[in-house]
């Protein structure tokens, strides 16, 4: 089974789970999360089926969420809001992004990955 891995080539946290997926043997189609970024139907399939809060899909710590000052601003806005935001800018996407047929990963923890060796 092959994965959707949305990923920043210069993100050392993206390069990491690269290298784990490639040393394990993993299939998967690479994606830019700059040059194609998640579109609003994607990041609204990708929430609703991951049963993660939105918030989690948010680079929080990026520049650009913090120069938008959402911290502050999520609260007050809708989920499609929230979504159309998302989908407007791959560099406020939390990253890497794995997306397969039954899982959704968010960030790299080696830990969580490692279901996808069947552990």
């Amino acid at each position: 089974m092959a994965y959707l891995f949305i990923q920043y080539p210069k993100c050392t946290t993206c390069k990491k789970a690269k290298k784990w997926l490639d040393e394990n043997k993993i299939e998967y189609e690479d994606r830019h999360i700059v040059e194609q970024n998640p579109t609003f139907e994607e990041l609204k399939k990708w929430i609703s089926d991951s049963g993660f809060p939105i918030k989690k899909f948010f680079n929080t710590s990026g520049i650009q969420y913090r120069e938008l000052g959402l911290k502050d601003k999520l609260s007050l806005m809708t989920e499609d809001e929230q979504i159309e935001l998302l989908s407007s800018s791959g560099m406020l996407v939390k990253r890497p992004l794995l997306i397969g047929e039954d899982i959704i990963l968010i960030g790299f923890k080696e830990n969580e990955w490692a279901q996808l060796r069947g552990e």
